[in-house]
């Protein structure tokens, strides 16, 4: 029985997230019903990561085990031909049997943007987090210096964080100004804590405001309370741009804990 892995994008505005819920319509959910209608068998998926309500995709990574062979073109045009608009199949590819999106996960790497225009923007709106205040970027990239490497990185992750513990390794952090009064960072990492890219964000544009000088950010990083960071950013400016993977099954698995960015 074969197993695939597929690349998919979705814009997240009208999911509650990546993971099935009870609560509304999940990109889980969707995808299983569009691989039953094409397989005509019940279809179980495991996804590299979850990402919460309003947090975007382009490289999220899916696999599942399937009895209906056919040519991998065939699944990913079936799908895109079933799937709603706010989804799609980028890529399939055929994996080893064990493979495990998650726990073969060499690191991800995300993307948030934030609108810096002095006023709101209808086309940002599902897209940005909007700031009207001017930013300080170099005091933004400043600050994230002190971010890579590998820490403890209690004091950006939620409360209800599921992770055995907080430490992760950080291996880009990086603010740009793209221009048209946007701010872009992206980060990459080997893994991630529930809500812990939207965490950084938020305490980087705190320092961006002016409200913290850029020391401050090793100062919260270092006391490992979440009091001490800044807020968490809205969801609707981040996007998982990608999941790295070796060429096989990694000789030493992570730990399988939850976390979403």
């Amino acid at each position: 029985m074969p197993r695939l892995k597929l690349t998919i994008a979705y814009d997240g505005t009208d999911f509650v997230g990546y993971q099935r819920q009870l609560n509304g319509r999940s990109v889980q959910e969707t995808l299983e019903r569009a691989l039953a209608k094409l397989l005509k068998e019940n279809t179980l998926t495991e996804a590299a990561g979850r990402t919460d309500s309003g947090v975007h995709a382009l490289g999220q990574v899916v696999s599942f085990e399937t009895a209906q062979l056919l040519p991998l073109k065939a699944y990913g045009r079936g799908l895109n031909g079933i799937l709603p608009e706010d989804i799609a199949v980028v890529k399939v590819e055929e994996v080893p049997p064990d493979f495990d999106p998650r726990r073969w996960s060499l690191g991800k790497r995300y993307r948030y943007l934030v609108s810096n225009a002095p006023s709101r923007s209808p086309t940002r709106l599902r897209t940005h987090w909007e700031v009207f205040t001017r930013l300080d970027r170099s005091a933004m990239q400043a600050a994230a210096v002190c971010l890579v490497g590998r820490h403890d990185f209690s004091a950006f992750r939620s409360a209800d964080c599921q992770a055995l513990h907080a430490v992760r390794l950080m291996r880009e952090v990086r603010v740009e100004d793209t221009g048209e009064d946007v701010i872009q960072v992206e980060v990459e990492g080997t893994a991630f804590l529930k809500h812990m890219v939207r965490a950084v964000v938020g305490s980087l544009v705190a320092v961006g405001k002016g409200r913290h000088p850029a020391s401050w950010m090793r100062q919260a990083l270092e006391s490992k309370d979440r009091s001490r960071a800044g807020p968490t950013a809205p969801p609707q400016g981040l996007t998982l741009l990608s999941v790295r993977y070796g060429e096989g099954r990694p000789a030493h698995l992570p730990p399988n804990e939850p976390g979403d960015g």
